[in-house]
């Protein structure tokens, strides 16, 4: 009979964390393992070893700004966005204007009927300039 044993393969190899990782550190992992990388394949990118990527998911408090801007650049990212979650909508509140939503529905529509749509917009725009 096998026996019963509290772990897992799909467990993380070493020993628990006693405290949640630094922000960073989160941030950090997120986007390597999106990219589907290793710590040592992203230490190799950034220039530095697998240890040093492990300490900055796990530990580090107090990363660099040169290394938060260094791993922005690596992941096409601004440094704002690699600080927070999420990214400061642009827009108004609320839901999109009119003019929005007929834009997503002619989207939709097939290749040649949104270049009538396009040649009949571009025909009426000039005389709103």
């Amino acid at each position: 009979m096998a026996s019963q044993s509290p772990y897992n393969w799909s467990m993380t190899r070493g020993r628990r964390p006693s405290k949640p990782a630094p922000y960073f550190g989160q941030r950090l992992a997120a986007f390597r393992i999106a990219k589907n990388l290793s710590q040592a394949q992203l230490g190799a990118a950034l220039g530095l070893s697998r240890d040093m990527i492990a300490y900055y998911e796990r530990t580090s408090p107090n990363p660099s700004l040169e290394l938060v801007k260094q791993v922005a650049d690596y992941f096409g990212v601004t440094v704002g966005e690699m600080l927070k979650d999420t990214v400061k909508a642009t827009g108004k509140p609320g839901p999109a204007s009119q003019i929005e939503q007929l834009a997503a529905r002619a989207a939709k529509l097939p290749r040649a009927e949104q270049k009538m749509v396009i040649k009949m917009l571009e025909g009426v725009l000039p005389k709103a300039s």
